[in-house]
Parts: structure tokens; sequence; C-alpha cells
């Protein structure tokens, strides 16, 4: 079918009849995905288990050096082809989840490029998700799409993955709980949500050949939870399988995380789609539990599906499977009524909202009281290198990069703030070489101004992990020498991942905003200037050295080593000790803890209580008092963190949150509930006798505080009722 003519397809079809059924809109959305696959034609269903891009070989094939003419054909053809006769439109998938990214359509479309995903959840709100999610989910529906790959809820395990930028954080309850919000946001647009990358696949390095070895009490506690927690409690439609092995069997035809467990435990009825080239054979993959493959026909083509047929090694049946739970969820969603009619972003709006969004998520990590800055100082200074101090820092290398629709530049961004508040002050920027050749010139723009901004990042890419987690291109050097330059000098920095500050003790003021995207101008002048007071948490822990990480001197945890089998293979050995749990576990001070993050303002949390009475076995209620004590508005985030009494357990896991904003003097009383029998399991352990997560005997201990570090509260809690 022509292009066209597979437009002209894509009309409305809601009155059934008697020949297709299926287009009666009165029907279950199951039974109608059941009646279409009836009525389709061998030929008809092969065709819908793939994607339409013509058969590349990755593995063979020569891309440019800069992807441009593979992204051209990734924008073009990000869809399955419609078929006409049957009313099947032609299904448009988008990338995500940092804004819609690469999509289906030429140019592919432009978007609201958003803070990245690491930022959202340094927010430490579940209704920052939820607005995040919904600008995601408007435009995807806009612009006519009808899948948003998104969003990721692998862990930070490493902080050099590059992909980290796309997930949430190292802890599976802060991701989970975000992911769940975004996804209902995305969903209530009437687009399918695929959450990603099932599972595992938190590194990039070699993730087409890594086999990650693990064991099962750790796979279920840590990383499969936050993808639990977003099929269970927000009836996600669609998953995407990873690249790496699983204990030597490709995530693609791993049945036991597919299938048994996916589907088995959780009851996912939603459908599984492989990543781009993730699929690695027709048969096995389909028959353990992958459903459509993306991008092209490289495996599931009609020679190889027709002969697995023959000799029998996959059944007709599980091919109707596949097909009947992809347009399940689109039959959920209306999708086969939607009339194909892009419409026009709101650009402005939009980006009013990533506005308020990214101010609300960076993390003020150090200050003497040099911020906020006075606006009405004469002169101020930007210095940095192109990509953070002229531009407004993107982020999100490789296919979630968003084509923004406009962008604020770090001086206009300031002008702009500046102007707002009445101010005069004139700003210069400087621009420092790469290679730091003018790094002296810089030095005397620096000591010339009455105060210096400096702007510093990294920008991480799917595709690759960074060899150290170290600022590129020498800024380590340049931020230090700066820095004896004035020392009314603040470091903003736009991280994709947590980096070592070997500068830190000469720095008096060090703010994170991560890769902010189109408004990160604003977003910073907001932030460097009090109109926005930080509130953000870091959702990573940054540690004070490189050997302080749980894969140093262990090439087996990462990047791993070939024990035979030709290929890498990464062993999980360092078992829940991952993220904050390994620092605290090991007894390692990091640099900056998870949870952590300072204010304009200060806060008291007082009269804390514990209401256990029933033990884990019951629900526990945590009560606080919130005292702004300070006299600018800002936000606290009580944190609870719960202590398990097994061998082998963390000392600390969190269980749950509250983000409470208030005015000077303000107080407030926030109620925190821990349910044992939440999606999240908090008070479990997984047992492998019983294969479910259970209690423990013993004393449990309930945390309290503002950090992962820092909660001087604790109460002990019994596994058993005290009645």
């Amino acid at each position: 079918m022509t292009e066209d003519r597979a437009e002209q397809a894509e009309q409305p079809n809601t009155n059934g009849n008697s020949e297709q059924p299926w287009r009666d809109t009165s029907r279950a959305p199951r039974e109608r995905a059941e009646l279409l696959v009836g009525a389709m034609t061998i030929e008809q269903k092969i065709a819908q288990l793939h994607g339409a891009m013509e058969t590349i070989n990755i593995y063979n094939i020569e891309l440019p050096e800069d992807l441009s003419e593979a992204a051209d054909q990734f924008r073009v053809q990000r869809h399955v082809a419609g078929i006409e006769e049957l009313g099947i439109p032609r299904f448009r998938i988008t990338n995500g989840p940092v804004g819609v990214g690469m999509g289906d359509g030429y140019p592919s479309p432009s978007a609201t490029s958003l803070p990245m995903t690491i930022a959202l959840a340094a927010g430490f709100d579940p209704k920052l998700a939820h607005e995040y999610g919904d600008i995601i989910g408007s435009e995807t529906a806009t612009l006519g799409q009808h899948v948003l790959e998104g969003p990721g809820l692998c862990l930070h395990r490493t902080i050099t993955a590059g992909r980290n930028f796309e997930y949430f954080s190292e802890d599976p309850y802060l991701s989970g709980i975000m992911g769940i919000e975004v996804t209902k946001a995305i969903q209530a647009h009437d687009i399918i949500a695929m959450a990603k990358h099932f599972v595992l696949n938190d590194q990039e390095l070699e993730r087409f050949r890594t086999s990650v070895e693990i064991d099962e009490h750790v796979l279920r506690e840590l990383y499969l939870l936050p993808f639990e927690m977003v099929v269970k409690d927000a009836d996600l439609a669609a998953m995407m399988s990873a690249y790496n092995r699983i204990r030597s069997v490709y995530a693609s035809e791993y049945r036991h995380t597919l299938t048994d467990i996916l589907r088995g435990e959780w009851g996912f009825e939603g459908y599984v789609q492989s990543d781009f080239w993730s699929a690695r054979s027709a048969a096995p993959s389909l028959n353990a539990g992958l459903d459509h493959e993306m991008p092209d026909a490289n495996w599931y083509n009609e020679e190889n599906i027709l002969r697995a047929l023959e000799d029998t090694s996959l059944e007709i049946e599980t091919v109707d499977r596949a097909l009947v739970r992809r347009f399940t969820q689109m039959f959920r969603f209306g999708q086969f009524e939607r009339t194909y009619a892009p419409g026009e972003i709101d650009a402005k709006a939009h980006g009013a909202r990533a506005r308020e969004i990214g101010a609300q998520t960076a993390v003020l990590l150090r200050n003497d009281g040099l911020l906020p800055l006075d606006p009405n100082m004469p002169t101020i200074a930007i210095i940095g290198q192109q990509k953070f101090a002229a531009e407004a820092c993107l982020g999100g290398g490789g296919s979630s990069k968003v084509d923004p629709l406009y962008t604020v530049p770090p001086l206009e961004g300031m002008q702009d703030v500046l102007a707002g508040l009445g101010s005069e002050a004139k700003v210069e920027l400087f621009t420092v070489a790469d290679d730091l050749s003018n790094l002296e010139d810089a030095r005397m723009v620096a000591s010339g101004a009455d105060a210096v901004v400096i702007m510093a990042g990294v920008v991480a890419s799917e595709g690759e992990d960074m060899a150290e987690p170290l600022l590129p291109n020498n800024q380590n050097r340049m931020v230090a020498e700066l820095l004896t330059a004035n020392p009314a000098t603040v470091v903003v920095l736009k991280d994709s991942n947590p980096v070592l500050l070997p500068w830190i003790d000469d720095a008096r003021a060090v703010l994170e905003v991560w890769n902010q995207g189109t408004e990160d101008g604003h977003v910073v002048a907001d932030l460097v200037f009090g109109v926005v007071t930080p509130s953000g948490k870091l959702p990573t822990t940054y540690p004070r050295d490189a050997k302080d990480t749980l894969h140093a001197a262990h090439p087996e945890r990462y990047p791993g080593t070939d024990e035979g089998d030709g290929y890498p293979v990464i062993r999980y050995t360092e078992g829940l000790g991952m993220g904050y749990r390994w620092f605290q576990s090991q007894g390692i001070e990091p640099l900056f803890g998870f949870g952590y993050g300072l204010s304009y303002t200060t806060f008291d949390v007082a009269n804390v209580k514990v209401d256990a009475l029933g033990g884990v076995r019951s629900r526990v209620t945590v009560t606080a008092t919130v005292t702004n004590t300070g006299d600018r508005a800002g936000a606290e985030v009580v944190q609870v963190y719960v202590g398990i009494p097994a061998d082998g357990q963390p000392p600390k896991r969190l269980v749950g949150f509250r983000k409470v904003h208030l005015e000077p003097c303000e107080q407030q009383t926030v109620s925190i509930v821990i349910d044992p029998e939440s999606s999240n399991h908090p008070f479990g352990v997984w047992d492998y006798r019983a294969h479910a997560f259970v209690d423990v005997e013993g004393d449990y201990t309930v945390y309290v505080g503002t950090s992962a570090a820092d909660t001087p509260h604790a109460f002990p809690v019994t596994s058993t009722s005290n009645a």
C-alpha cells in the first residue's frame, strides 16, 4: 500500500458491521482484537508483527559519523504500515522519555525539550512527574503519534552509564513512584506508554553482547521493582525489551522475565516491543513473550515466520497472541478510530511549564551565603565552554534527543530575568575554547566582574558509557583556575550523570541544574537570582573518588570479563549494595549522598511520630511537623527509610517521601503511610522457597529525615502484631 493510501486508511471507524465486527466500539478492546486477528491472513499477520523500516543489519552497516542519514531513516519510518482493507491505521511510534524524540514523520516532529529524567527524579515530587508526563502525552497526541517509548526505569548502578539521563535514579522506589505518575499522565491522552528497558540494561558499553549474572533476590528487590510498580499501579500498556543478555539468554528471549514474571506474577496485559534491533530470533523470542519487532522485519519476516510455523518451532496461536496483545491496547486507547491530523504544539505554554518543572529539580550542593546573587550588581560574567555557557543544554545524546521548538541560551535567559527584576546589570558571556587555549583570557574576564557564573557539565549519550566520571574537555581544570580569579564565583553544573568534583573545597556555591532543555537560560537565572529557591534532592550519589564506587577494582562487576563464551559477563556480586546502599553498607562517606540538597531557606522537622501498633504486617504511618524557619519560601522533602533485620540487607531502603512547600514561618504536618501490601514491598525480602516477598522476624527500624544520611529520628517496629 502506498504512503498516500495508508494515510487515507487512517479514518475513524466507529460503526461495526457484520463483515468487520472489530470496528464496533461498543465491544471490549480484547474482543475487538481477537475478532480482527481472526479475520487476518497469515501474510497480514506477519506484516503487523514488525516495523516498516527497510531491513538494516546493524552489525554490518557503516553509519555516517554524525548519524544524520540514519536518524532521518528513524524519523520517517518509525511506524508499522497500516492495512486499509481491515481499517488498521499506520501505527506511529515516537521515542522518549525526555520529550517527544524521534517520531514518525519527516522531518521528525519538533517538541518541547524537557529537563532530563534524572532531573525530574531530583524533584522528589509525584505531582511534578505527572505534570512532566502530561506535557509529553499531550504533545505526542498533538503530533499524531500513538506510542511514546518511555518512561525509562533502569537504575543508576554505575554513574558513568550513558543512559542515566533517561532513567530516574539509583533507588527503585523513587524510580517507580515517578514512573507511575509519568505513565498515568501519558496514557491519559490515549497514548501508549512503553516502559524500558526490560531489564538490566544498566550500562551502554557492549550493550548488544553483555550478559548480566544476578541473584534472583537482587533482581527482584532492586532492578525489577520499578517495573513491577508501574505495571501494577499505572496499568502500563507496553514494555520494551532490553539489548543485553540475562544469564546468557538475550532479554528479548528470556521467558523468565517476559512471561513468568511480567505476565504470570504481575498480571501485565499489554504488549512487549523490542528495542531497535534487540530481537535476535523469530520463534524463540515470540515463544518467550516478545510480541513486536522494531524497527524492521530483520527476524519477524515471512521467510522466518513461515519456516518456523512449518517446522512447528512456532505455533500460529503464538503469532495471534502477539497481535491480540498489541491491538488490544490500540483499541483500548481508541487509536483505530483516530484520524491522523497532527496539530501545533503551544510552544510558549509548554515552555513555561518546563521552566517551572526545571526550577524545582535543581539541587543546591554547596552555598556559603553567596547565593542567591544580588541582581543589582553592576557586572556579571558567564564563563564556560560553548555547549554549557553559550547554548541551552538540551542533553540526551542518542535516539531520545528532542528537536526543540525553541531554546533559551544562558545569556538571553539571564538578561530576561534581570530585566524582569528591574536590574540594569550588564551580563557578559565569555566562551572558553574546548582545548582551554583562551583560559587566561577567561581568568581576566572573571577577575574584572562583580560576580561570575561558571557553567560546566556533561552530556551523556546512548550507545556509550563515560570512560570515567569526569567533566569532559578538561573542564575541571577550567573550573579550578577560574575559582581563584574571583571570590564571588558560582559554579552551575549541567550534568547527565554525577561527576567527581576535585575543586569542590574551593567553591563557595555549587548548583546542579542537570541538562535542562528548552528553558535552560531562564531556569538557571531564576535560581541564581533567587526568583525560585532550589528544592531538589540528589537521586543518585556523588562519590568523593572513583575508587569508592562499587566496581572499582572489580572488573567482573563492570565492565565485565570474558568467561569463555566470547562475550562480556557482568556479575552483580555487590548484591543489594548499590547506590547509597553500597556506600552505607561499606561505611564509605560520599561527597554528596542520595536525597541530599540545600535551600536558600532553612527547615525544622519535628514532632516525628511513627504509628506501628500492628507491626510491619499492617500499615505504618509516619507523621512530622515541618516548619520553614527562614525568610524565603521553599520546599523540603521528608524521607522515610526502613532497616530490614536480615543478613545481606543494606542499612536502609527508601520507602516513602513527601515534598512540602512552605512560605516563611509556615508550618505543616505531613503524613506518610507505608503499606506492606503496596507494589514496592516496603518491608519485604525475596524468599527463594516461598517464591514471594515475605517479612522476616525481628526488629525493623523506621528512619525519618531529609536524606539517606540525615535520619535523626529512628523508631523500632516489630515484624509481628503487638495486639
